[in-house]
Order: C-alpha cells, then sequence, then structure tokens
C-alpha cells in the first residue's frame, strides 16, 4: 500500500527536529576545532618576542630593541638574553595564567587592527606578583636583613589595598642600575618608608 501524502508529510517533519539537532552538534564541534586552531595558533605566535614586537608601537618596540643589545640596559631585556619571553612575564601563575595573558593580547590585537590604540601606548594591566614568583618564589621565603623588605611585603599586603608590588621596585622596562638588580633608588625608598609606616601602624 502506498503511504498517504499526510502519512508523508508527517515523516518527513518528524526527520526535521533530528537533522537541526545534527546540524547543531557539527556547528558546535566545528566551533571547538576552530577555537582551539585560533589558540594554539596564537599560543605559537606569542611564544615569539619579535611577532608580540610587530604589533606594538612605541614604547614597546623600542623595549623589543633593547633586549637585543649585547649589554642588557633593563630588567626586562636582562630576562631576554636569559631566553625568558615576552609571554612569560605578561602572563600570570597558575593555570589560567597564561590564558589571561592571551585575552590581553586578543585585547590589544583588536585595537591594533582596528586603529583604536594609544599612541604611545598604556599599560592598562600591571604586572601582578605572581607573574614574577611563578619563577622567583625563594625571595619570599629566604632570611636575613638583606631580604626583609621581601619577607615583609605579603604582610603589609594583607593590612594595605594599596601597599606595593614587585613591579613598584622592579621596573622592568625604564633603565637602571644592572649591578643594583635594576632598581631605581628614589622609587624604591619611597616603597620602604611606606612600608615601614603601614607595618608600624599595623602592629
Amino acid at each position: 500500500m502506498k503511504k498517504s501524502r499526510s502519512a508523508t508529510a508527517r515523516a518527513k517533519r518528524k526527520k526535521w527536529p533530528w537533522l537541526l539537532v545534527v546540524a547543531g552538534l557539527a556547528a558546535c564541534a566545528l566551533t571547538i576545532v576552530a577555537a582551539a586552531g585560533g589558540t594554539a595558533y596564537a599560543i605559537q605566535k606569542e611564544n615569539r618576542d619579535a611577532f608580540c614586537a610587530s604589533c606594538h608601537t612605541q614604547p614597546e618596540s623600542d623595549y623589543y630593541q633593547q633586549s637585543l643589545n649585547q649589554n642588557a640596559p633593563t630588567l626586562a631585556a636582562f630576562h631576554a638574553q636569559k631566553q625568558v619571553r615576552c609571554i612569560d612575564c605578561h602572563s600570570g601563575g597558575g593555570p589560567f595564567g597564561r590564558f589571561e595573558g592571551l585575552m590581553q593580547g586578543t585585547q590589544d590585537l583588536t585595537a591594533y587592527y582596528s586603529g583604536n590604540y594609544h599612541k604611545p601606548a598604556v599599560t592598562l594591566n600591571k604586572l601582578s606578583d605572581d607573574s614574577c614568583t611563578k619563577c622567583h618564589e625563594q625571595v619570599l621565603n629566604s632570611g636575613g636583613f638583606n631580604n626583609h623588605f621581601h619577607r615583609f611585603l605579603p604582610r603589609w599586603q594583607q593590612l594595605d589595598s594599596a601597599a606595593a608590588h614587585c613591579v613598584d621596585c622592579h621596573t622592568a622596562h625604564p633603565g637602571g642600575d644592572q649591578a643594583q638588580g635594576y632598581l631605581a633608588n628614589t622609587p624604591v625608598q619611597m616603597v620602604c618608608q611606606q612600608c615601614h609606616t603601614a607595618l608600624r601602624a599595623g602592629d
């Protein structure tokens, strides 16, 4: 017996939901593959300092050139000569640190290609302490007077939301005396005074 037209139409209507589900799953799978591929591509590119510098304007392009100098004039250049890449510092610690760095890089790249960026560039995301301590954790644990400022820093930060962070003393890009760890005396003295004042008030 031949199926009636209405039965055939009902059968076709029943197939549509399944086709939509299959199409939706395929679209999700393609999106995931594309996102994974895009992330892998971005990670591969951001591993190269030259790629980071290629989209940056002043002063970042100068920072990259400084890293190529034989005598490192800055802390960042010193790190670069020790095979530390831009992304190694410009991403935090922990499982999501690199993701945060990639997200910031995506924002910077979008701003660059849209022409909506500052000239010279403005640093909106100051490096967090875990960007430094993921490699230099030992400085917080070493004893002795010569390291007391590092030992007391976490205590100061607990007492005061405006407490200093690593980059307030260890400025990466301005020039400094290599023998003094590229520290700039004037801001460091101010940080020391602020710390002593805060800890005395907290006792």
